[in-house]
């Protein structure tokens, strides 16, 4: 992990955007927040679960880089935690090299990961494209119904039926697009792309995704019903 910063283009867009970064490596800690500071955002800093927790109730961020080993409490259950209380986009770090351990990580509530060691710029990178998701690059679009679902993307909200549904920001950006797109099928590399935003990555992630929209919009969501399953093809919303 290089220790050179590098000057970042300024983003209006994302100027003064709060990022909390949660991590018990003082390097990691220190070489990310000062690539993040030099890309424009406000950075906080914690080394220990408890403490993210405690400084995210006083300073909502409106993103978090989570280690996700910690002391006290792991970042999994951070993870949970933030995400029980407020809908916030969370980038997980992880040493930890197998699918399952990121599976576990997505599966927690993250909507993106980078196995270390990383490339401080590529966690730059990553940070802009969900707040630029979230924050909306371009004019607001207006909202829509289709079917019992009213989508609004200025408000980046889903009802069902006037029932708002609790979507991270991950999973609120693949059921739009799905959304948008209704009985059109995509392949997990077309939605890696057009949703992540990735040309390559783990397809297990888009697989995970998949099932959390699936557990908040399915009446049964081992039997969707909704969001279904082409066999050796991808997915498919039938409205």
């Amino acid at each position: 992990m290089s220790s050179h910063v590098p000057t970042f283009e300024a983003d209006r867009l994302l100027a003064d955007r709060r990022i909390l970064i949660v991590e018990d490596d003082p390097t990691v800690l220190e070489v990310a927040g000062s690539y993040l500071r030099a890309a424009g955002y406000i950075v906080d800093t914690a080394t220990d679960g408890f403490t993210a927790l405690d400084i995210a109730a006083r300073r909502p961020p409106d993103l978090v880089v989570l280690d996700r080993m910690l002391p006290g409490i792991d970042g999994l259950e951070v993870c949970r935690r933030l995400r029980a209380v407020r809908s916030m986009p969370i980038i997980m770090l992880t040493a930890l090299g197998s699918t399952e351990d990121r599976i576990a990580g997505l599966e927690a509530g993250a909507d993106d990961y980078l196995a270390k060691p990383f490339s401080p710029r590529e966690l730059v990178l990553r940070a802009q494209s969900i707040l630029r998701r979230i924050i909306g690059e371009f004019t607001p679009e207006v909202p829509f119904t289709q079917g019992r679902f009213t989508l609004d993307p200025a408000a980046r909200t889903v009802e069902r039926s006037g029932e708002p549904l609790p979507l991270s920001a991950r999973e609120f950006d693949l059921f739009s697009f799905f959304l948008k797109h209704p009985r059109q099928v995509f392949s997990r590399e077309q939605l890696l792309r057009s949703v992540w935003g990735w040309e390559f990555g783990d397809l297990s992630t888009v697989t995970v995704t998949v099932r959390r929209v699936r557990e908040k919009i399915e009446a049964e969501p081992t039997r969707p019903t909704l969001l279904a399953t082409v066999w050796g093809v991808g997915y498919r919303l039938d409205l």
